[in-house]
């Protein structure tokens, strides 16, 4: 199937050890490709794509007959990932068709910083898939960033800091209005985040996240934690950044939340402002950004890479699907 699959670069790529982060993948401009035919060759060249993206972290499918929002569903469908439902997220979407939704729906001159996805809660994807359905007017691109490298980085500049976050963990404060705020990067309401109406079955439902769940008139106060804030992988046998701290800190922010607040240390003691916005900058210099186009689909391991959005001048709409 070399005919449907073919290793491209662009100027955006960084390489890691020889690697390309990420890497990309078009078809033959000489052979005739369909959605089905795509789809198969999908299924068929499962076990090079795997290893593509565990390779990699990330793998870029540019150039694909893939329009519509049910076209990336058949697209997430053929590589047969099973689902994970968006409980206990924090990000306003909208289900679209299938197994795809919205990316977060905040405001476009919002930035939505760096972040594993759900890393705040127990059950996460290990996947995950962003297709560009309409191209940005300008900007809005959604960087990524391999999680080994930041933990290296900030291992060397602050191993005590480290130290601590690794023994201690980290502590999400959030709280969720009844219905969800457009307005906010974080403004899932709690009937969403929970997918009820009744109070007692949200409770259950944070129960089940290990979520203590305080209810303040009809808003609801979420505390996660302590939680890890560096994983292992072991497939990879390598320390990950596996948090929210930083997304947290510099980004939960709207009429109920203070950010600084959002997240402390395990132990609940304040994190030091001046090496979380250097963990910015960090991420800001290893990750790589490049424009959207139209078609364009984007598949993460969740647990090599952090990701972001940019700002950006309208129309954008990027669809998501999320994988166990």
């Amino acid at each position: 199937m070399a005919e449907i699959f073919l290793e491209t670069h662009f100027p955006h790529q960084k390489s890691y050890n020889g690697i390309q982060f990420p890497s990309v993948l078009s078809p033959d401009p000489k052979t005739p490709l369909s959605l089905s035919r795509f789809t198969q060759a999908i299924k068929t060249q499962k076990v090079f794509l795997d290893s593509l993206l565990h390779k990699s972290g990330a793998v870029l499918l540019r150039g694909f007959p893939v329009s519509t929002a049910s076209d990336f569903n058949d697209v997430v469908e053929a590589f047969g990932f099973e689902e994970l439902p968006y409980v206990g997220g924090a990000a306003p979407r909208t289900s679209v068709v299938g197994r795809v939704f919205t990316a977060n729906e905040s405001p476009p001159d919002q930035k939505i910083p760096f972040h594993h996805e759900m890393a705040q809660v127990p059950e996460f994807p290990s996947k995950l898939f962003f297709f560009c359905e309409v191209e940005p007017g300008s900007e809005g691109e959604t960087p990524i960033v391999l999680s080994h490298v930041v933990y290296e980085r900030m291992k060397e500049r602050y191993p005590e800091f480290v130290e601590r976050l690794e023994e201690h963990g980290l502590l999400y404060t959030r709280v969720l209005g009844e219905d969800d705020d457009p307005s906010s990067p974080i403004g899932r309401g709690w009937k969403s985040t929970f997918l009820t109406t009744d109070k007692r079955v949200a409770e259950q439902r944070a129960a089940k996240l290990d979520m203590k769940l305080e209810w303040v008139g009809d808003a609801a106060k979420t505390i996660m934690g302590p939680i890890a804030a560096v994983k292992y992988d072991k497939t990879r046998q390598r320390k990950i950044w596996f948090n929210s701290m930083v997304a947290a800190y510099t980004g939960w922010e709207d009429a109920r939340n203070d950010p600084v607040k959002a997240v402390t240390f395990g132990d609940g003691k304040p994190l030091p402002a001046d090496i979380i916005y250097d963990c910015l900058k960090i991420l800001e210099e290893e990750c790589v950004a490049f424009p959207w186009r139209k078609g364009d689909v984007l598949l993460l391991d969740n647990l090599a890479v952090l990701h972001s959005r940019r700002s950006f001048n309208p129309p954008r709409r990027i669809l998501a699907s999320l994988c166990k």
